[in-house]
């Protein structure tokens, strides 16, 4: 029987017309949630995302401004703008676009981030509040995940969940929320020997690895969940994900698309974090 496939667009759209309301709500009381994003370069991936989280905060009446740097700007002058963000009182939520010119620090930017505005969740105080189950901004991709499997009633609670990738953006955090939520939590990276071992064994697998169909029917459990985080391009321009959806999605129970199935939360929960960002700050200047 084939797989279910988690609908992330779907569910996105319906989560932002929730937000929607919410926003309206904050609008009535005097509260503009409000996301500045500052890219650096022109690189065209990058504009890309930043394009589409500009088109989500309006679609959802979140206010939103885009502050375009060089290239070549200097790490002081990125972190001095970053210091008068966090100053703005009418500004909620930090977003710097990743990657940065080699000659700027990713880290010290990111800690630069004020913890209260962090709504990518990448600053250390939200990661060690993420890790020691306290309410914090939580990273966006990581969330969308956990978001999709709790929508869909998929049990997280004591299943064996086998991550592929270990970044610090989707794999280290996305492990820790699923240990959060009870899981067994095993990580396999580019290091790992007998990885068939591990993904065969995965009642839910995520793979965030950025190769191109890895991941196929042979390699996975009967009944098992699949969230694939892949976003990769071919030579025809066509997407496809790191698992060969069409064999996977005989033997799976759920399964993601690409696109149209991590993507689109994403974005959505940077929304939500930007909302989030707002109440704290309201209650703060109140």
């Amino acid at each position: 029987m084939p797989a279910n496939v988690i609908d992330g667009k779907a569910l996105a759209q319906k989560l932002r017309e929730d937000m929607t309301e919410e926003v309206s709500q904050l609008k009535a009381e005097g509260i503009m949630p409000h996301l500045t994003v500052i890219i650096v370069g022109d690189d065209p991936a990058s504009k890309t995302y930043v394009n589409g989280k500009k088109k989500a905060t309006h679609q959802t009446g979140i206010s939103s401004d885009v502050i375009e740097m060089a290239a070549s700007v200097s790490e002081h002058e990125l972190l001095e703008k970053i210091t008068e963000l966090n100053q703005d009182k009418t500004v909620h939520g930090i977003l710097v676009q990743l990657p940065l010119p080699e000659h700027i620090n990713e880290q010290k930017v990111i800690q630069a981030i004020s913890p209260d505005k962090d709504v990518d969740g990448f600053h250390p105080v939200s990661i060690g509040k993420m890790m020691t189950g306290q309410d914090t901004f939580l990273p966006c991709t990581p969330y969308g995940i956990i978001t999709m499997l709790q929508s869909y009633n998929i049990q997280i609670e004591g299943k064996h969940a086998v991550v592929m990738g270990r970044s610090h953006i989707v794999g280290k955090p996305v492990g820790q929320l699923l240990l959060n939520e009870h899981a067994t939590v095993t990580y396999c990276h580019s290091k790992t020997t007998n990885l068939t071992e591990f993904t065969g064994n995965a009642d839910i697998l995520i793979t965030a690895v950025g190769k191109p169909n890895v991941i196929k029917q042979e390699h996975i459990k009967e009944g098992a969940v699949i969230i694939d985080v892949g976003i990769n391009r071919l030579d025809d321009g066509t997407l496809t994900g790191d698992v060969d959806f069409p064999s996977a999605a005989e033997k799976a129970s759920y399964i993601t698309p690409v696109p149209k199935g991590v993507g689109p939360m994403t974005i959505t929960m940077l929304l939500n974090n930007t909302i989030k960002a707002a109440k704290g700050l309201s209650s703060v200047a109140n």
